[in-house]
């Protein structure tokens, strides 16, 4: 049977993400191409306990249908949390949980963009968010980055000849995959764009609170005094990813409109992981937990860039990075980016992401890679790198 698909679905590719995470099953595999978390930051015992006193004590919240919302105290818990450590949930926000901070970039586009609006992004930027976007039938628009985030000359050029855009997506804090770190200026600058061309900001922090060097940056949502700002926040990087709780702040009237676009998604978030988040957030020194998985990222993200430095050399640049989970390197412009990062797996067993999965326009003249170093274990990273190294000495 010939399947018609509709245009904005038939169109949509599969992550080349996920395309190179199928070769981590390859005997002798090094993936540095993954973004999941360390298995050594899962807090396995105070879940395991957190689990079994709520199935012991209230299962029947646990295991039966909740309000689409989200489950009540946990909700309050992160309202509170948002507003004393980021000043980030005003007097007409609202908050509603999802499953994981992707839903959140699915809701947003469903709620605001019809089939041709525009949504303005960075450039490079998450792979997930723009099939999102993609799978709405949403005119793309990239705005290049500089070392301190979006360029506002070209932000403003965009927002001038695109006034049909509906959002501004971006990732602030250590973006993925660039791993740069937007300065407060431009988050002033963003948001006095947004007020003046009335549009909204689509706020995506899912590494804000791993920072593991410098100083943290105000969010853009603490900015925010005219309703203009969506800031999309998730447990997946500092509590589990399997668990899938993210939330969504902004003023009342979106988060009425987005609960109405989840009911039709997945009716709610899994009521059991939402408890175990909240006792977790109230049972569990949380910042002494942020503290030990900075402490492992840190170490990690040293010793990767430290291999870098030596195995690289001057042939092949990189981002130093304050927080997240990646490095984005770029090659000389004579050496062939996809060549590379086949050579890379076939050759030497070493799975790296190619810079255009990142691209609004894959075709598109790209030399980065980006690199992981969360997932691999020292070793690995050790390997990995010694590998990589015998690869740049060809180029």
């Amino acid at each position: 049977m010939d399947y018609k698909f509709t245009e904005s679905i038939a169109s949509l590719a599969p992550s080349a993400i996920r395309e190179i995470l199928k070769y981590s099953s390859v005997p002798g595999m090094i993936s540095f191409a993954a973004g999941n978390p360390s298995p050594e930051a899962f807090p396995i015992k105070d879940i395991e306990r957190i689990t079994q006193n709520i199935l012991q004590k209230n299962p029947i919240t646990a295991l039966q249908y909740s309000i689409t919302e989200g489950y009540g105290p946990l909700r309050d818990t992160m309202k509170q949390y948002m507003k004393e450590k980021w000043n980030s949930f005003g007097e007409n926000d609202e908050l509603i949980i999802t499953s994981g901070a992707q839903q959140v970039m699915d809701l947003m586009t469903k709620a605001f963009v019809e089939k041709g609006d525009t949504i303005i992004c960075e450039k490079p930027t998450f792979i997930g968010s723009l099939n999102a976007f993609r799978s709405y039938g949403a005119n793309l628009v990239g705005v290049e980055i500089d070392d301190d985030g979006m360029n506002i000359d070209s932000l403003e050029k965009a927002l001038n000849e695109n006034r049909n855009a509906k959002f501004i997506y971006t990732i602030p804090n250590f973006q993925n995959p660039s791993g740069v770190t937007m300065s407060l200026e431009k988050r002033k600058a963003i948001y006095a764009l947004a007020k003046k061309y009335g549009v909204i900001i689509l706020e995506d922090n899912p590494y804000g609170e791993i920072r593991f060097a410098g100083k943290d940056i105000q969010t853009i949502k603490s900015l925010d005094t005219d309703g203009l700002v969506v800031y999309a926040g998730s447990f997946s990087k500092v509590l589990s990813p399997g668990m899938r709780v993210g939330y969504a702040i902004g003023d009342k009237r979106i988060i009425a409109k987005l609960t109405v676009c989840k009911q039709t998604s997945d009716v709610h978030t899994t009521a059991l992981s939402q408890m175990i988040t909240d006792e977790f957030m109230k049972t569990v020194d949380f910042e002494k937990h942020l503290q030990n998985i900075r402490a492992i990222y840190r170490k990690k993200a040293n010793l990767m860039m430290d291999l870098m430095d030596e195995y690289f050399g001057d042939k092949i640049t990189y981002n130093k990075v304050e927080g997240g989970l990646f490095i984005w390197c770029k090659l000389p412009k004579q050496v062939d980016m996809m060549d590379f990062c086949t050579k890379a797996v076939k050759d030497k067993k070493v799975a790296l992401v190619p810079g255009t999965a990142f691209l609004i326009n894959e075709n598109e003249e790209c030399h980065e890679f980006r690199t992981n170093y969360s997932t691999p274990t020292e070793q690995q990273l050790i390997e990995g790198m010694q590998k990589l190294g015998e690869l740049v000495k060809e180029i």
